[in-house]
């Protein structure tokens, strides 16, 4: 469906390189984005306008008669809105949401689904794919990168399994980059700002020969942190980041061209770290909550005002990663039809620091998980070339991933006084210099066979089936060997020992604070195995009420592949061992109903986009954790059921050259219908167990009865707001009477509150916010020259919240960025 407005009026750059632009008629001028760049404007294909060629269908067509819920975001846009990265992106887009407690612990969800709120899984499956020209990348951690010389990026929502290599359920981000070019280019442009902000973008492009062309992009990007740590005196939340990009076309005759592509991203932020931001009461004993074990510790947080933006971390702080590869596409046109081919190689290197528990107090000083990605893939596509009333695209995928990580987690000198209970709990040996060394691997191999048809019946009415059968295997392995070694404490716990440790210790008391230590790292090995087909399909059926009034409805049946648990499981009842009956997850089943509206009018100068959507999801894939406190990450399970439901629309008008305007909104009503064996919110977490799902004290009671788990059923899934909008415009002025302008934009999003814990907490939400951008520049030809500020209004804003370790009630919490504004100065030629 709905094209987001900030660029339907931007499409040249989405279209120049498949189709040629044509004179723009003065009576009649071409919509222009917010930012009416020369080279956002569109191909004119007709008096009022021109189409934005997209190629969600693995074709280039109109976007306006593509049957297909999505948004098109082209590179002049995200050039002058300064959405350089998917978590900028979200603020255009209403449907799409980014977050990321860090690289590795990113997910991007769309009207709410994709991947389960909370630490990242290695064993787990992304419902929204990523692909960068045509290339599926398996780790989103990438997808926090800048960037580089982008051409336009395509949010797709809802399935698209029979059109695209990977399995998604919940939609795709399909990025494209610009293309070499046989006619002599280049474009460079920097940014200055406060924080010490500094932007550089370049490419240039041009022919090697009358065959061959060459691209070669750049981007860099650094800015002081946002976060004082007062420990250190750093700056926290700073900004490195690199990233080059090159490409070689070689057109080996007039129906056969192969791609050669390239890139090289290193980012190496000090980040992320989330502060104190509000304290609730829990179910433990009040001695044993946040104010009082600060108190008994003489601790106070350098601020109880997290919007003043400082913290006091007591360990080192990174979140370093570099992701590269290289991929070659060929496209051989046979006449009736083009046969492509997709061979691609990447790899990510994940290597943290963090202070887990976010505080100047030694609890967990350590909980990171470096890791190394390795993917290589295969697609091959057989599509027509439109000559017919019957098109059609068929493909094969092949994708096999490989994951090591080395995990490690160290608990400190306070960890006894915030984890246990009882005499250990005043004794910092306990505890103190408990590590737990984890090795993990991960083997995914998936391949598939898909197809579409687009059957015209009539000119008006389509037809358009799709079928995918998928083969999914995943194996890997986890181990965790425990230790300590203290002047009181000295042992080795490993899954063959634990046991015997255990019966050796001499007392009760000894044998009590052993399996205190023990619950809080376990010792553990496990080898988890999932292979399954499956069939998955979707019609849509299409209908043109009129030459730009197009509507549609599909529904699709998906699959979002089974996963295994490689994040440890948990304790079985003898607490020595584990349950291996978690070690998998079943795949989600997805049934999704979908009816579209798309519509031009005034010549073009207005769109109005519409699509209502229902999304119920089955054995839906959440984060639980057993209620166990002590506990950091927890591990899969399956909820019954889920639901995702809404409206979405996107509508532009541009009533004259001089000014342009668009508002796009999203109603999503996205909830739990079954889960009845959640995990527990900290406000009824923390007391003493009862009867599983038997709550006998009011939430917050302090040394009240907790329920062993929690039926959430009815309530809102994470990280989703019900309404959200993005809204601005432009309006320029001519000077100088050669072709100059002045102008003036503004581009404000808006967001309801939101739940950040998996099961809705009255601790968690994040309430509604706005935000309100702005610029002012003049432009001639190929020059542009704009000042800007972003969040205007220096919103405060959180992105996150979370519970920590313990629930002792603390809530600490990751801000969005605050006021930023600059000067950028850009150059084609």
């Amino acid at each position: 469906m709905s094209l987001t407005l900030a660029i339907l009026l931007a499409g040249q750059t989405a279209a120049a390189a498949t189709a040629p632009a044509a004179a723009q008629d003065d009576a009649a001028p071409a919509p222009v984005t917010a930012g009416g760049s020369e080279d956002a404007r569109p191909a004119a294909s007709a008096p009022g306008g021109g189409d934005i060629l997209v190629t969600a269908r693995r074709r280039a067509e109109s976007v306006q008669r593509v049957p297909i819920a999505m948004s098109v975001v082209g590179g002049a846009d995200i050039d002058k809105t300064g959405a350089f990265n998917v978590n900028r992106l979200q603020q255009q887009q209403p449907s799409l949401q980014f977050f990321s407690s860090n690289p590795r612990n990113s997910a991007i969800n769309i009207r709410g689904l994709g991947a389960p709120f909370g630490l990242t899984n290695d064993g787990i499956e992304q419902g929204v794919g990523f692909y960068v020209d045509g290339v599926y990348i398996g780790r989103i951690g990438a997808s926090t990168f800048d960037f580089v010389d982008v051409d336009r990026v395509e949010v797709l929502r809802g399935p698209q399994g029979t059109l695209y290599g990977k399995n998604t359920t919940a939609g795709a981000l399909n990025v494209t980059t610009r293309p070499p070019s046989f006619t002599p280019e280049g474009r460079a442009e920097v940014s200055v700002g406060n924080y010490n902000f500094v932007q550089a973008k370049a490419s240039v492009s041009g022919p090697l020969s009358d065959t061959v062309a060459l691209r070669l992009s750049s981007s860099a990007t650094t800015r002081k942190g946002t976060i004082r740590d007062v420990t250190s005196g750093e700056d926290l939340h700073r900004q490195r980041n690199l990233g080059v990009r090159g490409q070689l076309l070689w057109n080996a005759s007039p129906s056969l061209n192969f791609t050669l592509s390239g890139d090289f991203n290193v980012q190496n932020p000090e980040c992320c770290v989330q502060y104190y931001a509000r304290v609730g009461t829990t179910q433990r004993p009040l001695a044993r909550q946040y104010n009082a074990l600060a108190a008994a510790l003489n601790y106070t947080p350098p601020s109880r005002d997290p919007f003043d933006r400082r913290t006091d971390l007591d360990a080192a702080i990174n979140s370093r990663q570099e992701v590269g590869g290289a991929s070659l596409v060929a496209n051989w046109d046979l006449g009736p039809a083009t046969l492509t081919s997709v061979s691609a190689w990447r790899y990510w290197d994940w290597q943290p620091q963090n202070d887990r528990d976010f505080t100047g107090l030694p609890i967990t000083t350590v909980s990171q998980n470096p890791s190394q990605q390795k993917q290589v893939s295969q697609e091959f596509r057989f599509a027509s070339n439109g000559t017919n009333r019957l098109d059609y695209t068929v493909g094969a995928f092949l994708f096999h991933q490989t994951i090591d990580t080395q995990g490690s987690q160290v608990q400190g000198s306070a960890a006894s006084r915030f984890l246990l209970s009882g005499t250990d709990a005043n004794n910092p040996n306990v505890l103190n210099g408990l590590t737990s060394t984890n090795t993990i691997s991960f083997d995914n191999t998936s391949f598939a066979v898909f197809g579409k048809l687009n059957w015209a019946l009539t000119d008006a009415l389509h037809i358009q089936p799709g079928l995918r059968v998928n083969y999914d295997r995943k194996s890997g392995f986890y181990e965790s060997v425990v230790s300590i070694a203290n002047s009181q404490y000295n042992f080795t716990a490993t899954a063959d020992n634990v046991a015997t440790l255990l019966a050796a210790q001499p007392t009760t008391a000894a044998r009590t604070t052993f399996q205190n230590q023990i619950n809080t790292l376990a010792p553990q090995r496990y080898s988890p195995r999932f292979s399954a087909w499956n069939t998955s399909g979707d019609i849509t059926v299409s209908y043109d009420f009129a030459p730009e009034i197009h509507g549609y409805a599909t529904y699709a049946r998906s699959f979002k592949s089974g996963g295994i648990n490689l994040s440890g499981l948990p304790l079985n009842s003898t607490s020595t061992g584990v349950d291996l009956t978690t070690q998998t997850v079943k795949p989600e089943k997805v049934n999704n109903y979908e009816i579209g509206l798309k519509t031009q009018f005034l010549d073009r100068r207005l769109t109005l986009n519409l699509a209502g959507f229902w999304t119920d999801v089955s054995d839906y894939q959440a984060t639980v954790n057993n209620n166990a406190i002590n506990v950091i990450r927890g591990y899969l399970a399956n909820a019954g059921k889920v639901r995702s439901r809404g409206v979405e629309f996107d509508s532009s008008f541009r009533p004259s050259k001089r000014l342009s305007v668009y508002v796009s909104g999203a109603f999503t009503d996205a909830k739990y219908v079954d889960f009845k064996n959640a995990p527990c919110p900290p406000e009824l977490s923390g007391g003493t167990a009862t009867a599983p799902g038997g709550v006998t004290d009011p939430a917050g009671t302090p040394g009240g009865r907790s329920p062993a788990f929690c039926d959430i059923s009815g309530q809102r899934l994470p990280g989703i707001s019900k309404w959200s909008f993005s809204y601005g415009g432009e309006y320029n002025l001519p000077v100088d009477g050669a072709g100059g302008e002045v102008y003036v934009g503004y581009d404000g999003n808006y967001r309801s509150r939101f739940s950040s814990n998996p099961s809705p907490s009255a601790y968690t939400w994040i309430e509604g916010y706005s935000l309100s951008n702005v610029r002012a520049g003049y432009r001639k030809n190929d020059f542009n020259v704009f000042g800007w500020v972003r969040n205007a209004f220096d919103q405060n804003y959180f992105e996150l919240l979370s519970t920590q370790s313990g629930n002792t009630g603390l809530i600490v919490g990751q801000p969005g960025d605050p006021r930023t504004y600059g000067l950028t100065v850009s150059k084609r030629f």
